[in-house]
């Protein structure tokens, strides 16, 4: 293989870019995008060459840390079903639904801006998004309790309208309220 950006990372390299991942998704989400790359080096306990060399430019950090982002979400879905009953599983999955939220807004002037100069930082996200609703809806729909006459659909815009109107972390209660009020009105009454 002459390209060497395809070989498997190391288990250190791994961690490493991990580290980065997440820091900067906590350094973005509270400090914004003018944040230092070097704070994000710091936070993550790496230095600043490691993380150029994950990361050579803001751009494609920002874009890495929303795919990871995405990832982790939809990555959720079936750990939560394997750990929890249907219902409990979409009731948590909402919530890191609202983590997800809060740190793309964190962003969203960056990953604009990425899209504008021909980059497409949001892939597939929507229908990776769209997959976990509705693997978490069949099951709860299996289980007999949830309506069957609301779509995956319906569901994933009521979540972002709710994302839209509350997501950031001082309107968190909110939307936790918003979001039970939603999951209740799925709720198959006995």
């Amino acid at each position: 293989m002459a390209d060497g950006a395809h070989r498997p990372l190391r288990a250190d390299a791994r961690r490493n870019r991990e580290k980065i991942l997440t820091a900067a998704v906590h350094v973005f989400t509270t400090q914004g995008l003018d944040a230092q790359m070097e704070r994000i080096a710091k936070e993550a306990g790496v230095g600043s060459a490691t993380l150029y060399r994950n990361f050579p430019t803001r751009e494609a950090l920002v874009e890495a840390v929303y795919r990871n982002e995405v990832a982790h979400l939809c990555d959720a879905a079936p750990a939560l079903l394997a750990q929890k009953s249907p219902a409990e599983a979409l009731r948590a999955w909402t919530r890191l639904f609202l983590d997800y939220v809060t740190a793309k807004y964190g962003m969203i002037d960056a990953l604009r801006a990425i899209a504008a100069t021909g980059g497409n930082p949001y892939g597939h996200s929507r229908e990776m998004i769209q997959a976990a609703i509705t693997s978490l809806m069949d099951a709860c729909a299996a289980a007999g309790v949830i309506r069957t006459d609301i779509r995956p659909t319906d569901i994933g815009a009521a979540l972002e309208g709710i994302a839209l109107t509350s997501a950031g972390v001082e309107h968190r209660r909110q939307a936790e309220r918003l979001l039970d009020l939603t999951l209740d009105g799925l709720t198959v009454r006995r």
